[in-house]
């Protein structure tokens, strides 16, 4: 492969932002055009959660107790993002409006991706990036992805 295919969807997104990118141009001259854009207000874990870790007793015998981990809810509302990103995603491959997938995204958020996407989604993924590039400008973003699937190549 030499590049990003015509009416490939390129999508970069972390658990915070997730932009949709279509290419319009062809794989030796792609040019990435924003054709959806997700944002997710997610406040630290300290704002979002203010209840104390529970506790539990160990053996009734021993009484001994011991603590449960607080809920990470900034953690929590990533992954839901993520979710919610991957059926726009999967709606977006379906309705055939893309010949190919290229994914984006720290690896924490590939994973996600990865164990939330359908398998026919899944098998339209010609390219995962692990890197973060959502605070790039599209055209940044179209050059990182085009030197990821080159690299790839040779």
């Amino acid at each position: 492969m030499a590049g990003i295919p015509k009416n490939a969807l390129v999508f970069a997104g972390d658990g915070r932002k997730a932009l949709f990118l279509r290419n319009e141009g062809d794989d030796r001259l792609p040019n990435l055009k924003a054709e959806a854009v997700f944002e997710h207000q997610n406040p630290p874990t300290h704002l979002q959660g203010m209840d104390r870790p529970g506790h539990f007793i160990k053996g009734i015998v021993s009484g001994q107790r011991g603590a449960v981990a607080p809920t990470n809810w900034h953690e929590l509302e990533e992954y839901r993002f993520t979710r919610r990103v991957a059926r726009a995603a999967e709606d977006i491959v379906r309705r055939g409006k893309a010949t190919a997938f290229v994914i984006v995204a720290p690896p924490r958020t590939l994973a996600q991706l990865r164990a939330t996407l359908a398998p026919d989604v899944k098998r339209q993924i010609i390219a995962e990036i692990p890197r973060d590039l959502t605070r790039l400008p599209v055209g940044e973003i179209e050059k990182h992805v085009v030197e990821a699937l080159a690299s790839r190549t040779r």
